[in-house]
C-alpha cells in the first residue's frame, strides 16, 4: 500500500473537512427553509383562541367546527386573526348550509363591523365564490369565469386555497384556479385574515381545517 507524504494527508484531510462543512451548511439550510414553510393551524377545533370576533353574530365551535351563523341583529359580523400575515399561502374547508353568503379577509382590519381588505368570495351558486372584493372601496375588482363555477359544491364540504404574495392574489376551488389579480395597493395592504358572515339573516357556514403557510 502507497504512503501518503505529510503534505498529501495534510490536503486529503482539508478536502474532507470542506465536504463535511458544506454538507453540514446545506442540511442546516434546508432545516431552515422546511421550519419557515411549515403549515401553521390557526383554528385549533377547541375554541376561539387567536381570533377576535367582530359584530353580534354568532361564531362558535362545535364538534371540532368552526361554525358562523346569524344572530337576531342579522347584520356583518368578522371573525379575525390576532396576528397579521403579509405574505402567504391559506387553506380551508368550508360547507355552506342555508343561505351561505361568506368570505375570506386577507391583509384585513375591522373597526366594529366595518372591514378594510380584501375579501375572496364564499357564496351560494352563481356568485362568484372564488373572486376578489374589496369592502368599502372599488367593490368587485375580479370575478371567476362563469363556467368555473362548476366548482362550488353546495352543501359539501369545499376547500379553498388563497395565496398571497406581494401584489398578486390567486384562489382555488377544490383545485379549479378560479382568478390570479396583481394589485398594486392589494401589495401595500397590511392586516388579518378574517372570516366574514353577509347581514340579512338566514346563512350558517361550518370552517375546518384552517391552516396558514408563511412565504418569504
Amino acid at each position: 500500500m502507497a504512503q501518503l507524504v505529510p503534505g498529501e494527508y495534510h490536503f486529503k484531510n482539508q478536502l474532507k473537512f470542506y465536504k463535511m462543512k458544506h454538507i453540514t451548511l446545506a442540511v442546516l439550510l434546508l432545516f431552515t427553509f422546511t421550519t419557515f414553510a411549515q403549515e401553521k393551524e390557526l383554528f385549533n377545533g377547541k375554541d376561539l383562541e387567536g381570533w377576535t370576533v367582530y359584530g353580534t353574530e354568532k361564531w362558535y365551535v362545535e364538534d371540532g367546527l368552526l361554525i358562523c351563523e346569524s344572530g337576531p341583529d342579522k347584520q356583518y359580523g368578522y371573525l379575525a386573526t390576532d396576528k397579521h400575515y403579509k405574505n402567504f399561502e391559506l387553506t380551508l374547508e368550508f360547507k355552506q348550509e342555508a343561505n351561505g353568503n361568506s368570505g375570506v379577509f386577507i391583509r384585513s382590519t375591522v373597526d366594529g363591523t366595518k372591514v378594510s381588505g380584501w375579501q375572496v368570495e364564499v357564496a351560494p351558486p352563481g356568485h362568484s365564490t372564488g373572486g376578489v372584493y374589496e369592502s368599502y372601496g372599488r367593490g368587485w375588482l375580479i370575478k371567476p369565469e362563469a363556467e368555473k363555477d362548476k366548482a362550488l359544491k353546495m352543501g359539501e364540504w369545499n376547500t379553498m386555497k388563497i395565496r398571497v404574495n406581494g401584489d398578486t392574489i390567486t384562489s382555488w376551488l377544490n383545485g379549479t384556479e378560479m382568478i390570479t389579480l396583481t394589485d398594486e395597493t392589494i401589495g401595500a395592504g397590511e392586516g388579518s385574515v378574517a372570516l366574514q358572515i353577509h347581514d340579512g339573516g338566514g346563512i350558517k357556514v361550518k370552517w375546518r381545517n384552517i391552516k396558514i403557510k408563511l412565504l418569504q
